[in-house]
């Protein structure tokens, strides 16, 4: 691990205009997916800018009847809150889903939603890698792409996005609030705040340089069933394979959005419409246009055979 600076914010505008001041400057909460990224020298921040004591650490309710989760919520809290398991239960599972008991008592809302593919020619230093080096090319292309992405991929990147939570919060239509260092604030729509791969890998956000995420706002709970599947090689500690995040109505409508088969979570609200007709209908929309490697063509019949198992679960 290379050497680097530390400071403590104290305010979340402080800590956009200290990234903003500084070249190679990174925030750090948990810090369970950015230190392992120093150790191997895939992040070489100069400057680490700790946001632990921001004071975004609470749940509370909005005036129109959602959820208002502050970006240092630990997943293990988040997963246990009354509301979330009551109302929004597709995101409790799909945190449970994610990673070890331990990881989830540090793992943070917005560094869950920040944490890097998990695509092994990103981590192989001695491969090329358009995430890690625009340019240098993508060594998954011609290598063993088993568990990469077959949509919203190009021909720069066929890396997937990790997330479990961003999965049932893209169902759930999150909205990313934040900050910047002139202390301007945005709302962005979780369908619009990870962004696909095109020419520019590397850049996996709609954030600014020094935008620090304040909160994630989830809208009045919908109702009907929720559920979360997710597809793995083994039963704890593993990255989907694909993973299904749905809220499913008693008439047979609802929502889904995919992990595990795209740069950021899948969804495509066209799809919806087909789901009374069955996983067949809706897979035929929403993997429209997939374009699969040799060694992940199974991904597209895992995909729809997952969406039917959810949903015959949901009428039960």
């Amino acid at each position: 691990m290379r050497a680097f600076s530390y400071e403590r914010a104290t305010s979340p505008e402080g800590a956009a205009q200290a990234a903003a001041g500084i070249e190679g400057a990174k925030f750090i909460a948990g810090g369970t997916n950015l230190l392992d990224l120093m150790k191997l020298e895939i992040e070489t921040p100069t400057y680490l800018i700790d946001v632990n004591g921001l004071g975004l650490d609470t749940i509370e309710d909005t005036a129109d009847g959602g959820l208002r989760i502050g970006a240092l919520v630990r997943n293990t809290d988040l997963a246990a809150h009354a509301r979330v398991r009551r109302d929004y239960g597709v995101l409790t599972r799909a945190l449970v889903a994610g990673a070890s008991g331990q990881l989830r008592n540090k793992a943070t809302t917005a560094g869950n939603l920040l944490q890097r593919t998990r695509c092994p020619y990103f981590y192989d230093t001695n491969m090329p890698c358009n995430k890690r080096n625009r340019g240098s090319g993508c060594a998954a292309l011609e290598g063993v792409s088993r568990s990469l992405g077959i949509i919203g991929t190009s021909e720069h990147c066929i890396a997937t996005h990790p997330s479990d939570m961003a999965v049932a919060m893209r169902a759930l239509d999150a909205v990313v609030e934040t900050v910047d260092a002139e202390g301007t604030r945005r709302s962005i729509p979780l369908e619009d705040f990870h962004v696909l791969p095109g020419e520019t890998p590397d850049v996996e956000t709609s954030l600014n340089a020094s935008e620090v995420i304040t909160a994630v706002t989830l809208p009045a709970p919908i109702g009907g069933r929720h559920v979360y599947h997710k597809v793995r090689d083994r039963a704890s500690y593993a990255f989907a394979l694909v993973s299904v995040a749905a809220v499913v109505q008693p008439d047979g409508t609802g929502r889904v959005a995919l992990g595990g088969v795209a740069p950021k979570p899948w969804r495509r609200k066209a799809a919806e419409e087909a789901m009374p007709n069955g996983a067949a209908a809706v897979m035929a929309r929403l993997l429209e246009g997939a374009d699969p490697t040799e060694h992940n063509a199974y991904k597209v019949t895992l995909a729809e055979r997952t969406l039917g198992a959810v949903l015959a679960r949901a009428q039960e």
